[in-house]
């Protein structure tokens, strides 16, 4: 918690325009009118939106992990992350959407990540209780989709600059609505995560023991899915597809917290949020010092693109030493 409130110090005052003791002075009730614009309306609903994104990815990742007994399963492998870049995409191409309207943006991505993880419902039908099917089930459901995310940005060339930051995932002018939206969710499926702590510490052990001690697997892997699912579509409706963050923070918060998930979702919870939040701080540090050096001022580094590199090399590393892990 209290990297937590560093990494949130730190992410309102690394963009441009904001030093230390004039955040202060704004939190404290002073500052012009356009500082306080700055902190109040864009630093400050983009920190908790971050935040919001972070602990929600990190929760699904845990819980899909535990659910399939697959430590490399993350939000990608219900194909709910395609599914929602590609309903903004379709949204925003055919002009019902755009940044300047986020309700509109968050409901095509929430029906496009629903309709994700019902194709991989579809195809997985009866197969759909064991691990190994749906995982390679949402393999290929996240290929199609993004294929006709490809597809649509062909047949729209002219929105790829406004899509983009949806393929790479950002937190760039994020603004209260996008908050307003985004924790009520969060805290609903959340806590309903949580309620399912039990269950899916016993589906870590295996079916066997899961049925033996009177737990019905089927049904609890699917209601675990269902959270999962909904967790991600929230957290990509908001800020696109952050890369390697529900894939990865999972592994260091059973690390951190141990295998009891009735501390692991929620310091998954806290630790997605770290790194979302700290990343997003590194990613306006990184831009402002790259701007400078270029002599350039309109130079903007998406935090999906810091989440993917580091995550790529963190994936390796888990690969590398842990390759017959299983759960």
């Amino acid at each position: 918690m209290a990297l937590a409130a560093v990494c949130a110090a730190l992410e309102l005052v690394a963009g441009r325009g904001m030093s230390p003791a004039t955040a202060w002075d704004v939190l404290g009730g002073g500052g012009d009118a356009t500082e306080r614009h700055i902190l109040l309306r864009l630093r400050l609903p983009r920190l908790l939106v971050a935040l919001g994104a972070g602990a929600s990815l990190a929760v699904a990742g845990l819980v899909l992990q535990s659910a399939l007994r697959n430590p490399l399963a993350g939000p990608e492998v219900t194909g709910v992350t395609p599914g929602a870049v590609l309903g903004a995409v379709t949204a925003t191409a055919l002009g019902l959407a755009g940044w300047d309207s986020p309700l509109a943006v968050v409901l095509a991505a929430c029906t496009g990540g629903c309709a994700g993880a019902a194709l991989l419902w579809l195809l997985a039908g009866r197969g759909r209780g064991d691990p190994a099917a749906t995982a390679v089930h949402g393999v290929l459901v996240s290929a199609v989709l993004g294929g006709l995310t490809a597809m649509v940005l062909l047949v729209e060339p002219g929105e790829l600059g406004s899509v983009v930051q949806w393929l790479v995932g950002t937190t760039e002018g994020r603004v209260w609505q996008h908050w307003h939206l985004l924790w009520p969710w969060a805290l609903l499926w959340g806590a309903a995560a949580w309620l399912l702590a039990g269950p899916l510490t016993l589906l870590r052990c295996g079916d066997e023991t899961a049925l033996a001690a009177g737990l019905p697997a089927r049904r609890a892997r699917t209601l675990a899915l269902l959270c999962a699912v909904a967790l991600t579509a929230g957290a990509v409706a908001a800020v696109g597809a952050l890369g390697f963050v529900g894939l990865l923070v999972p592994h260091l918060a059973v690390a951190l917290f141990g295998a009891d998930l009735r501390v692991g979702l929620p310091g998954a919870a806290v630790v997605g949020a770290v790194v979302v939040c700290g990343a997003d701080a590194v990613a306006q540090l990184s831009s402002r010092l790259l701007a400078a050096a270029l002599e350039t001022g309109g130079l903007t580094l998406p935090v999906g693109a810091l989440t993917a590199c580091l995550g790529a090399v963190l994936l390796l590393a888990v690969v590398r030493r842990t390759p017959d892990r299983t759960f």
